[in-house]
């Protein structure tokens, strides 16, 4: 589950970890009030209007913008405010912002030079332990760190067993080039930040830029955070913090049925049953010559309702053309499954206006086909992967 950077910031500064102070607004009016209440609170001048979506690259679509005094924020906050963003990690269409975060200035003169830094927290799959990603090109994409200059990009593993230890905090802060009060400041960063990964239950903390103010100080300028969904049950405050209007409606309204769904670019919908086989289904598809509309698992019972269920999300979407269902009949019988699909396209009649390719194997699969064989509608169905391709291709010639 995503959250915004001013929710990340609230789950930071509860675990000790120094961040961009801000407030969040959800109009222009509010932006002035919050600006207010940012100076009574912090003494800044300067404001920082940061438009709060599920992206990153925000500054890149005119998403964030610097208001130089208290006269200029409800004009910046009015530009922001209902536009439709886009980032380099948005769809073409980009996001609407309904809300912003007015943060306080931290790029103020003093003793040093500011500096900015990387750091993210995450499991490396491959060892199946927590990593520290970070790097000394605070500010840029770190793709693009780790396509020009990768040698100034360190990690640090953690064993799960014993935690993040002194040591490798010290290493992340000298690595890392800081000094002094910064050098401690760095490290007491980098274990309030393991702290809040662990203890949020989080797949996912980055913080672009960390930032070493002009007073030697080390704080979270931003916050890009990632709860795992399998841990919710156990995160109720965090639970409420999902912002549907983030979220594809088409997914959301999957979810509540409890259908994995992810909506896809293609035009060829997919519907079945395991993870495993929905990206054989997909390799399919692409295989024939044309792109998947989305995946869709409907999981170990397959029955009218579900059936139905599924076929009304999957044709919300215009850009589907033809729809494959793809069922292994293991635990769920493929007789089952054939009369669920054929009852679903009885009750939908003219709601299903694209042809439908069905293929299932295993337990009852040649009475399955017969059923559908025989059902009277206008259902495709096939035996073999080839073979549903080949239907697919008809299809869509």
């Amino acid at each position: 589950m995503n959250i915004h950077e001013y929710q990340g910031k609230e789950i930071l500064a509860s675990y000790g970890v120094r961040v961009q102070r801000g407030i969040v607004a959800n109009s222009p009016v509010e932006a002035v009030a919050a600006a207010k209440q940012l100076t009574t609170e912090t003494g800044t001048s300067w404001y920082v209007v940061k438009a709060q979506i599920h992206a990153g690259g925000r500054g890149k679509g005119g998403g964030v913008k610097l208001a130089k005094g208290i006269d200029k924020v409800e004009g910046v906050a009015s530009e922001i405010i209902g536009m439709q963003l886009v980032t380099p990690q948005t769809s073409a269409e980009g996001k609407t912002v309904h809300k912003v975060l007015i943060a306080e200035d931290v790029y103020y003169p003093g003793e040093s030079e500011t500096s900015e830094f990387y750091v993210s927290v995450l499991l490396n799959r491959a060892t199946g332990r927590n990593m520290i990603m970070y790097s000394t090109e605070g500010g840029m994409d770190i793709e693009e760190v780790a396509e020009h200059t990768p040698h100034l990009i360190f990690t640090e593993e953690i064993d799960p067993a014993v935690g993040l230890q002194g040591f490798q905090a010290r290493r992340i802060a000298f690595n890392l080039g800081v000094t002094g009060n910064a050098f401690k400041e760095m490290v007491k960063f980098i274990d309030a930040l393991y702290k809040a990964y662990i203890g949020s239950d989080a797949s996912m903390f980055e913080i672009n830029p960390v930032l070493k103010t002009s007073d030697n100080k080390i704080l979270a300028v931003d916050a890009k955070v990632n709860i795992d969904d399998n841990a919710l049950y156990r995160q109720k405050a965090y639970a409420d913090m999902r912002d549907v209007r983030e979220e594809n409606p088409i997914e959301v309204e999957a979810k509540e049925v409890g259908l994995n769904y992810v909506d896809l670019d293609g035009t060829v919908g997919c519907m079945v049953n395991g993870a495993g086989l929905a990206m054989a289904t997909m390799d399919l598809i692409k295989y024939a010559g044309f792109e998947p509309a989305n995946f869709l698992d409907v999981g170990g019972t397959a029955d009218a309702k579900r059936v139905e269920t599924a076929f009304r999300i999957i044709l919300k979407d215009p850009n589907v053309k033809a729809i494959l269902i793809n069922i292994f009949g293991g635990i769920v019988r493929c007789d089952r499954v054939a009369q669920g699909v054929v009852d679903a396209y009885k009750n939908m009649g003219d709601a299903i206006n694209v042809p439908i390719i069905v293929r299932l194997q295993g337990t009852n699969a040649e009475i399955a086909k017969e059923l559908i064989d025989n059902s009277g509608m206008p259902i495709l169905s096939a035996v073999q992967f080839q073979e549903a391709a080949d239907q697919v291709q008809a299809a869509l010639s």
